[in-house]
C-alpha cells in the first residue's frame, strides 16, 4: 500500500476532511505503525476550534496546516527503520505521542518532559520543527514515530483499551509524583470524569488503602464506588462552597480527623478555582497535591497556609514511555482492571460527528475511539 486515508484539518474551526495521501516512510530510528484504534479526548474539540485562543499558528504552538490530529494511537508495527533492532513488524503497540528535541540539557539528563521543545504528536506543542518531523496523528491509517515511543501491549489488552493510555498515563505519572500507594488516603477531585475514573482504577492497582472521590452526578459516583466498595467512597458536591465546607469535613471524618495524604485534581479547564481550593483544604499537614485537570482560573492560594502546613502542590503533564510500559504490565498481570470502560468505536469518516457529540457520555466510563481501518 502506497497511499492511505487521513482525517486532516485545513482550517481551525472547520470540520476535518478525509484526504488520500502517501503512506510515510520511517526514518532509520523510526517505525511505521498501522493504526487500529485512536482515542479521542474531549479537549481535542476545543483545540481544533481554537477554544484556548493562544493556541494559534502565530505563536507556533499548533501544527502546520493541513494537520493530522489524534493523540492516542494503538496498532501494529508495519515496518521498522534500518537502525531499529528490538522492535519487529507485527508487534502490537501503543504510540506515546510525547516528543522532545533529544539533545538539549534536559533531554541529555533523562528529563525529556522538561525539554523546551516538548511536543505532543497529533496535538500541539512547543516546537514547529518537532511537529514537522512527526506530522502524523492517530486519525490516519498509518503513522511514523520513534521506536523509543512504543509501549508493547499485552495480548489481553485490546487496541480500544490501549487507546485510553493517554488519560491513564496522565493520572499515573501524577500520582507517582505524590507517592500514592499502600497506607495512603487519596482524594480524587472529579473522580467520575475521564481522568478521574482512570485515576481511581490506577489507585486501586497501586495498592491505595482509601480512595475518596468528588463529582456532581450521583449516579456516576455510585458506579465508581461499585468498582471497590470497601476502598472507594464518594461525595456529590455542589458548585457553591458552604461553611463549614462539607467536603473538608467529610474528608477529615474519613481519615480520623487528619485529612488525606494526597489529592489529584482532575477537574476540566472550565471548573472554578474554588472547586480546586476546596480539595486542597482536605489535605493533612504535610499532604501533597498534583494538578492534571487544567483548571484555568487563578487560584486564590495563601502562601502562608501552604508554608505553615507543609503542603506540596505540583503540576504534571503526560507520562513517559517507561510509565506506559508499567501500566501495560499491570494490565497484563490483571492488577489494573479496565473492564469498566465502555468503548464507543466509530469509523474514521465519523470523526467530526464524534467530536461534536462528546458531551453525550457516561462520564469517564465512555471511551471514544476512532478505528482508521474502517473508513
Amino acid at each position: 500500500m502506497t497511499t492511505m486515508i487521513a482525517a486532516r484539518l485545513h482550517a481551525y474551526g472547520m470540520p476535518m476532511t478525509l484526504d488520500r495521501i502517501d503512506v510515510p516512510e520511517p526514518r532509520p530510528t523510526d517505525v511505521l505503525v498501522e493504526v487500529k484504534a485512536c482515542g479521542v479526548v474531549p479537549n481535542l474539540a476545543r483545540v481544533v476550534s481554537n477554544f484556548f485562543g493562544k493556541l494559534t499558528p502565530d505563536n507556533k504552538m499548533m501544527p502546520p496546516l493541513p494537520a493530522i490530529f489524534g493523540l492516542d494511537p494503538a496498532g501494529v508495527v508495519a515496518k521498522v527503520g534500518e537502525q531499529v533492532w528490538s522492535v519487529r513488524p507485527g508487534e502490537r503497540v501503543y504510540v506515546n505521542p510525547a516528543r522532545s528535541c533529544g539533545s538539549c540539557r534536559m533531554c541529555r539528563s533523562g528529563q525529556a518532559q522538561d525539554c523546551p521543545s516538548w511536543t505532543l504528536q497529533g496535538y500541539f506543542g512547543r516546537s514547529q520543527e518537532v511537529m514537522r518531523a512527526y506530522p502524523y496523528g492517530g486519525l490516519a491509517q498509518f503513522i511514523t514515530a520513534p521506536a523509543t515511543a512504543l509501549v508493547k501491549l499485552p495480548d489481553t489488552m485490546s487496541f480500544e483499551t490501549a487507546a485510553r493510555l493517554g488519560y491513564l498515563g496522565t493520572a499515573y505519572a501524577a500520582m507517582k509524583k505524590i507517592g500514592v500507594g499502600p497506607g495512603q488516603a487519596l482524594l480524587i477531585n472529579g473522580i467520575s470524569g475521564q481522568l478521574g475514573l482512570n485515576a481511581a482504577q490506577l489507585a486501586l492497582a497501586m495498592g491505595t488503602t482509601k480512595i475518596l472521590g468528588t463529582g456532581r452526578n450521583a449516579g456516576l459516583l455510585d458506579r465508581v464506588r461499585a468498582l471497590a466498595p470497601g476502598r472507594i467512597d464518594v461525595l456529590a458536591v455542589a458548585d457553591a462552597a458552604s461553611q463549614p465546607d462539607p467536603l473538608v469535613a467529610w474528608a477529615k471524618a474519613a481519615t480520623d480527623g487528619h485529612g488525606v495524604d494526597g489529592m489529584i485534581d482532575c477537574l476540566p479547564p472550565g471548573a472554578p478555582a474554588s472547586a480546586m481550593m476546596r480539595a486542597l483544604y482536605c489535605l493533612r499537614r504535610g499532604g501533597r497535591a498534583v494538578n492534571v485537570g487544567a483548571v484555568m482560573e487563578t487560584l486564590p492560594l495563601n502562601a502562608f497556609w501552604l508554608m505553615t502546613n507543609r503542603i506540596g502542590l505540583a503540576g504534571s503533564v503526560w507520562f513517559t514511555t517507561g510509565e506506559g510500559e508499567e501500566m501495560a504490565a499491570m494490565a497484563g498481570a490483571g492488577t489494573l482492571d479496565l473492564s469498566a470502560l465502555e468503548h464507543r468505536v466509530s469509523p474514521l469518516s465519523k470523526v467530526n460527528e464524534v467530536l461534536a457529540g462528546m458531551d453525550d457520555r457516561n462520564g469517564g466510563f465512555t471511551n471514544f475511539v476512532i478505528d482508521p481501518t474502517r473508513v
